[in-house]
């Protein structure tokens, strides 16, 4: 067996390890008997005692005290049987007398106790650095904020590990009175069915568990039933224990480990649970936290958008058409006042005109008409030819997208535009824009001078907040004299088209 197999089988309390004790405690002094029969002696008797002191340490290390205490007695008995007449002559000088079978007993009761003490508490010890390390390294990935399938997985398998179960699994109760797995771990590295969904009902730890919130265990399978009892029937499980996972206060979930040994999981099994399905529970709490603000930022990014859709509607609608229809109106008057009062009215309209054009470029600024009515190739195409810069455009996307996604895409190239001529010095700027596997990729690539950093409060943070806001992601590579590329990736969700 190799040396790391060996440790681990030493440091756990199993069947296997209490019958090598027992079987040690019983066979051998009966093996050191046998083996000193033939040469009886005073050096062989001191070597048979030192022997079974060291078989009694064994013991103890093994098993504990009972076993170790049971030794000393056989010992003592094979002491006061084998070398005593007729094994051995009464001039022999061999034979047991009370001082020396006491001083045995007594050292070897001792050294059992001591050692068997030392040996628990050294287990002890050992198992708590092991719970220790355990939630170390799925704390670890809390605080990170690591994605929940990577942190449910790793909670299943450092759990296993630790209880040494067969098999780990977490589950999630669901509003129709069902439970779906959502993770697992398995010592034989068997596959799990994630999102694998079953009905609540019957004997089994996940309907226990959520009739009771409370942890719950089963020490035998025999009369387990339902759709759960079913689904875990040919895993050979024999017994196993469940923890709820409860975050603010409301049962969301179970974590159950399993055993296909006759041997119970340890008393204990369900409290250590419990460490886990707290930072199970952290995790989700902080993922959903997320999710709401990130659902909060999209709703606020939604209302404001929709609120530009209204003004630049209004605008157009209301203060422009006023505009025109005064220009209508100096027209018609114009032609009925005389020559030097014409001049004044030409003025006025020239005016007018320039109100309405500037008019107009603020309701592009505001929300463009062309986004709303031809979708956001033209959009593109028209904010392409309105920049002092040239524009190559390549759009690789058919027909109209959601309403929010090509608002999303606009503002990011309207924004990088106005960047590359602003501030980059460049002489071109490169836009594609592609629709894949439900994502939208917007990348303008310029020549400029390049050095661009997000994180300096310039529009970019502003364009990032928004990518981030609808679950999209913005990447900005500008090294200093080699130009920008920005990258942007918006799901393409129809939510509004």
């Amino acid at each position: 067996m190799p040396s790391g197999l060996v440790g681990a089988w030493l440091r756990r309390r199993s069947l296997a390890r209490r019958v090598a004790a027992w079987a040690l405690a019983v066979g051998g002094p009966a093996l050191l008997t046998l083996a000193s029969l033939p040469l009886r002696s005073s050096l062989v008797l001191g070597g048979f005692l030192f022997s079974l002191i060291l078989v009694v340490i064994a013991v103890a290390v093994l098993d504990g005290v009972l076993p170790a205490l049971t030794a000393v007695v056989l010992g003592v008995l094979v002491r006061v049987v084998f070398f005593a007449p007729p094994f051995v002559s009464s001039h022999a000088g061999l034979q047991p007398n009370l001082v020396s079978l006491s001083g045995f007993a007594i050292v070897g009761a001792v050294v059992a106790i001591l050692i068997g003490e030392l040996a628990k508490l050294a287990e002890e010890q050992a198992s708590s650095r092991r719970v220790e390390a355990a939630l170390r390294r799925v704390a670890t990935l809390v605080a990170a904020g690591a994605p929940t399938d990577e942190l449910f997985a790793a909670v299943c398998e450092e759990a296993g590990k630790l209880l040494h179960a067969e098999q780990t699994t977490m589950s999630r109760y669901e509003s129709d009175d069902a439970v779906t797995f959502v993770a697992g771990w398995s010592r034989s590295g068997a596959a799990f069915t994630l999102g694998a969904r079953l009905r609540l009902g019957g004997r089994n730890l996940a309907t226990m568990v959520a009739r009771s919130h409370r942890p719950a265990r089963m020490d035998s399978y025999s009369d387990a039933s339902g759709a759960v009892a079913e689904a875990v029937s040919g895993s050979g499980s024999r017994s196993a224990a469940g923890t709820p996972i409860v975050v603010q206060g409301r049962l969301w979930g179970v974590l159950i480990a399993t055993t296909v040994n006759e041997q119970p999981l340890a008393p204990d099994t369900e409290t250590r649970l419990a460490s886990f399905t707290e930072l199970a529970a952290t995790a989700i709490a902080n993922a959903q936290a997320q999710a709401d603000v990130a659902a909060s930022r999209a709703r606020i990014l939604a209302a404001a958008d929709e609120t530009r859709r209204r003004i630049e509607r209004d605008l157009h609608d209301g203060v422009q058409q006023r505009l025109i229809t005064q220009a209508l109106l100096l027209s018609g008057i114009r032609d009925r006042v005389p020559a030097d009062v014409s001049a004044d009215v030409d003025q006025v309209r020239d005016e007018l005109a320039a109100t309405r054009q500037e008019l107009r470029d603020l309701c592009q600024g505001v929300h463009p008409t062309i986004l709303v009515e031809a979708g956001l190739q033209a959009a593109i195409r028209d904010l392409a030819r309105r920049s002092p810069l040239p524009v190559r455009v390549q759009i690789r996307a058919g027909g109209r997208l959601p309403g929010s996604c090509e608002i999303n895409a606009y503002y990011v190239a309207a924004e990088a535009f106005t960047n590359a001529a602003k501030h980059a010095d460049a002489s071109a700027v490169d836009i594609t824009i592609e629709e894949a596997g439900g994502t939208l990729t917007v990348q303008v690539r310029d020549d400029g001078a390049g050095g661009a950093d997000a994180s300096r409060g310039s529009g970019l943070t502003g364009l990032r907040d928004r990518v981030e806001a609808v679950g999209g992601s913005m990447r900005l590579d500008s090294p200093a004299g080699v130009g920008t590329v920005l990258t942007v990736l918006l799901p393409v969700t129809a939510d509004d088209h």
